[in-house]
């Protein structure tokens, strides 16, 4: 019986997990494409520096991380996820720039997907990784004859490095910092961003009706989405992280329809649906092979 109630903690733990990254994804891809919405007024680096420094404000109230200063033997990689975070949201932000969200975001999950391939330890786990990579294949405009900004594939290509580090460094500290890792990490992101941002933006960064929205994107883009994210990586694995990780084109896509008006064609929604099952397939296979193991 007590293997049994075991069993149940630990799928009922990866499902709460797996939850909670489908909610940031939408969060944060929501949160982007009203982001990109202030590029005409503030430059990706304004938005990129607005997004973090109120994020980390709003997560340092929050969480008071102060409180509980982290163990010297944890900075390392305290600041390897923070440097991963902050440069992740430079890079991509300057890819949504040059290219539709839904491509550079395709381009992005690249990161997750080589967690996936390092961490992959059965055959269902690559079954998996393959269906997504086929949707991805199909969601990128490979075929397209208008050409693709070359700096901004590879900001997007960036990030995407940027991504795979901030799942390893996470998965570090998430256990023994729990929130208190994105409320430092998040406040690191912004060292990193706002000299950028005031560089390029100035003054216009303080306008009302900027901060306002500014705030909103912190809100949906950073400091919800990452706190959930921490949640998520205390309780799924690296590589099925990954996986999960794999669905962000689709919801990326969804919030580009719903938010900017961006209509996909039926190959793309075909696409959309394939990495929604490898990524399904892929959360319920791991519960099945840890019940199994457990019982």
């Amino acid at each position: 019986m007590t293997y049994i109630n075991q069993s149940r903690s630990v799928s009922t733990s990866m499902l709460v997990g797996s939850g909670a990254v489908i909610a940031s994804l939408i969060s944060q891809n929501v949160g982007a494409a009203f982001a990109k919405q202030l590029f005409p007024i503030v430059g990706a680096y304004g938005v990129t520096a607005l997004r973090t420094a109120l994020a980390a404000l709003l997560l340092l109230m929050l969480f008071r991380p102060w409180r509980r200063l982290p163990r010297r033997k944890l900075l390392p990689a305290l600041i390897g996820y923070g440097a991963m975070l902050g440069l992740m949201n430079l890079l991509i932000y300057q890819a949504f720039a040059r290219l539709p969200i839904g491509v550079a975001v395709g381009i992005e999950v690249l990161g997750p997907l080589a967690v996936v391939l390092l961490g992959a330890r059965s055959r269902q786990d690559l079954i998996w990784l393959a269906a997504a990579v086929a949707g991805l294949v199909l969601l990128l405009p490979v075929r397209s004859e208008t050409a693709l900004d070359s700096l901004g594939l590879a900001f997007a290509f960036g990030a995407a490095a940027c991504w795979a580090l901030y799942i390893l460094y996470g998965k570090r500290v998430s256990t023994i910092l729990g929130n208190d890792a994105v409320a430092w990490g998040m406040v690191t992101a912004a060292l990193i961003n706002l000299p950028m941002g005031i560089i390029t933006a100035g003054p216009v960064l303080l306008s009302p009706w900027v901060l306002g929205v500014g705030l909103i994107v912190a809100i949906l883009s950073s400091a919800l989405p990452y706190t959930l994210e921490m949640e998520a990586m205390r309780r799924v694995p690296a590589h099925i992280l990954g996986i999960l990780f794999s669905t962000a084109p689709a919801v990326a896509a969804t919030a580009g329809l719903f938010v900017l008006g961006e209509i996909l064609t039926p190959l793309q929604w075909g696409a959309i649906v394939l990495i929604m099952i490898a990524s399904g397939g892929s959360t319920a296979s791991a519960a099945t092979s840890i019940d199994e193991r457990q019982s």
